[in-house]
């Protein structure tokens, strides 16, 4: 298991119903009901997509102000630098910038730091040098919020700055001739869930006028998804609207960067949906950055020259190669780590080195977040410094973290789920004890556990058709706020697995009654997956077309995969028959038989469990204990006598047993002396039975 938990939506069977009445499909119905969309209106409603931007730009605080002064800036023939970021959201910002104030005939200056030499943010040697280079007006895009110091710099050189972010505000304002963000306290826009080039296209098109909006954002639309999709932005309102019109409009693109790297992914021709955008395109945006090349990807994007285009998109895809197996050797040192870690050092993980590539820390700090459900915090030093990146877990406002450690910082940035900062490499440990003890306060001492949202469980496994996969897509983009739609088949069994793609990746067969399901596993082995044919399991996933060869099949891409919870017939009747045996309830010959047991197979189970509860209490999830200590015992044991052989331990007071719905607690007790398991009541009642029919 992946997860811990899985917590499953359980819609209401009459809205399921009534939306299918009005004509939408099985499971596009279930999702809308697991997600409170219950009426018809509501459902049309949500799926309904927007086809331009309705909020005025206009209405962000400082807009108008920034317009002015770079209309200023244009019809003067002023040099005018933009200052970009170095993630996807951060390129795709200023390219968009960039190719709106050439098209009015500004000399634009492009500056993107690199993340390792230049660090995050604004800096003063980085404005010298735009200064130098003729620029009196310089335009942030997805970064200056909180570069109040540097701003001042570059008014004292005479440059005059507009900031646009959506990150996080500080209490204190840049002094810049305007200051556009959403997040602002005193902005009114209502849409505060913007990417950084969500905003950077608003300023676009205050620029251009309410009647070039519709041309503007045609062009621009596809840049601002592919920022937004990268970023992780909540899926509705405008972020919906710009990720829809901007996938719609991708294999139409004016920027030849765009279809060259979308033909040296392999998706050239294909339908593109925010999971491509979000898995395949972004990472390799994201790769320049990472590496320290973000000009790479940059100019990819700039450039009109298919055949520049081209190579520009190989290089990045070469890129991007190598940062996954920087990624990769990274990542099993951190995991080395964290086996070192003490039990309270690890609410939250605090991990440093110098041997860590700076560009690549973040992309581990989210797989430590969701490997071990806390956030994680990655720091790569050198000299003395640490720059660290972090990611959140279970919604954990990871700014409020940092804010409450500024002491011990230098200097951080970002938003609730992932941020930047730089610290001392003495004040590390500090920082690691004090952020523990936060996240343990913020959590009231509860640790989060890994935790998988469901959906829904598949009542209806014969509806399941590639035509009902189909209409899934109209609740496309999916995002955060819009997650894709994750289900899960209960007790199922595995009928085959087989590994593919150099033992790499696992494919599976499971069937639920008459229902078969080719699945697929990605980067799980099969001893990592821990099933084997004959099985019973239930099973989490998405739902996808797969086409091989030509031939498009369905098949359940699995997020995670356990041994079931949920009891077949014959469990469900010996649970029964244990539960009507503790209640004195008379039984047949035929049960009392099948639930005899010789003071040989209860030894056995002892044997087990002495051995399992010796380094201390176990917490089971009961069916799959019963199953997996019957397998334990072999032969002819059973899951009916592995239950008996625990209900009789706990009479006898050999172990303590409690149960939580389907959770068993258990744990050896001291004893002295021979404990006589046959003078349990439930055993005397099974003889007296027995004789009572002799």
């Amino acid at each position: 298991m992946k997860f811990k938990k899985w917590t499953i939506g359980t819609p209401k069977e009459q809205d399921v119903a009534l939306l299918r009445s009005a004509g939408y499909p099985y499971l596009l119905s279930t999702v809308l009901a697991a997600r409170g969309i219950s009426t018809v209106e509501d459902a049309a409603e949500f799926l309904d997509r927007e086809r331009s931007l309705t909020i005025s730009p206009m209405l962000m605080r400082d807009m108008d102000k920034a317009v002015e002064r770079i209309q200023r800036a244009i019809a003067g023939g002023e040099t005018v630098a933009v200052f970009g970021d170095y993630d996807v959201d951060g390129i795709t910002s200023t390219v968009l910038l960039m190719d709106y104030l050439k098209s009015c005939g500004v000399k634009c200056l492009r500056y993107i730091p690199r993340r390792i030499e230049d660090g995050y943010g604004l800096s003063r040697d980085a404005i010298q040098g735009l200064h130098d280079q003729g620029a009196t007006l310089m335009i942030t895009v997805d970064c200056g919020i909180t570069g109040n110091e540097e701003v001042a710099f570059a008014r004292s050189l005479g440059m005059d700055v507009v900031v646009t972010d959506h990150h996080e505000c500080k209490e204190t304002l840049p002094d810049a001739v305007a200051v556009v963000d959403p997040h602002r306290p005193d902005c009114p826009y209502p849409f505060k869930h913007l990417a950084g080039v969500g905003v950077a296209l608003k300023l676009v098109l205050a620029l251009g006028g309410e009647s070039r909006e519709d041309a503007l954002f045609a062009r621009y639309c596809t840049l601002a998804a592919i920022g937004t999709v990268a970023d992780v932005m909540r899926m509705e309102g405008e972020n919906r609207t710009i990720v829809s019109c901007g996938l719609e409009a991708l294999p139409h693109t004016d920027f030849v960067g765009v279809h060259a790297l979308l033909k040296e992914a392999g998706l050239l021709g294909k339908p593109i949906t925010s999971i491509q955008i979000g898995f395949v395109l972004s990472p390799r945006i994201n790769a320049a950055g990472r590496m320290g090349k973000a000009d790479l990807a940059a100019d990819l994007l700039e450039t009109s020259d298919p055949a520049r285009a081209e190579e520009l998109a190989r290089q990045l895809c070469d890129l991007n190669r190598e940062r996954q197996a920087v990624e990769q050797a990274i990542c099993a040192d951190a995991v080395s780590k964290i086996q070192n870690l003490r039990s309270e050092e690890r609410s939250a993980l605090v991990l440093s080195s110098e041997n860590w590539h700076q560009g690549v820390v973040g992309i581990v700090a989210s797989r430590l977040s969701e490997k071990y459900s806390c956030p994680s915090f990655m720091i790569h030093l050198k000299d003395g410094t640490g720059k660290g990146s972090c990611r959140s877990y279970g919604g954990f406002n990871l700014f409020a973290a940092l804010e409450s450690c500024a002491d011990l910082l230098d200097g951080f940035g970002g938003h609730e789920l992932a941020a930047g900062f730089t610290i001392p490499e003495a004040n590390i440990d500090a920082f690691r004890q004090r952020m523990n003890r936060y996240v343990r306060s913020a959590s009231g001492g509860e640790l989060p556990v890994s935790s998988l949202d469901i959906d829904a469980a598949i009542t209806c496994p014969g509806d399941v058709s590639l035509s009902e996969v189909e209409h899934l897509s109209q609740l496309e983009p999916y995002g955060a706020g819009n997650p894709r739609p994750t289900f899960a088949l209960l007790g199922a069994t595995v009928d085959a697995v087989q590994s593919v793609g150099q033992g790499k990746h696992l494919k599976l067969r499971l069937s639920k009654g008459t229902c078969r399901f080719d699945a697929i596993f990605f980067s799980v082995t099969e001893a990592e997956c821990g099933v084997a044919a004959g099985m019973r399991v239930d099973a989490a996933f998405y739902l996808q077309a797969n086409t091989f060869r030509g031939n498009t099949t369905l098949q359940l891409q699995l997020i995670d995969i356990r041994p079931s919870l949920t009891p077949s017939r014959h469990e469900a009747a010996d649970l029964e028959l244990l539960d009507r045996l503790v209640a004195g309830t008379p039984l047949t010959a035929q049960e009392t038989a099948r639930l005899s047991a010789s003071r040989e197979q209860f030894g056995t189970y002892w044997v087990l469990l002495e051995r399992r509860l010796r380094q201390g209490k176990a917490e089971e999830d009961q069916l799959p204990f019963l199953r997996q200590l019957a397998a334990q015992a072999g032969g002819s044991e059973t899951f009916l006598r592995a239950g008996l052989a625990l209900l009789v331990f706990d009479e006898r007071g050999l172990l303590s047993v409690s149960r939580d719905g389907g959770r068993l607690t258990l744990c050896l007790n001291p004893i002295q002396g021979k404990v006589d398991l046959f003078a349990s009541p439930y055993l005397s009642r099974l003889r007296g039975g027995a004789a009572n029919r002799n």
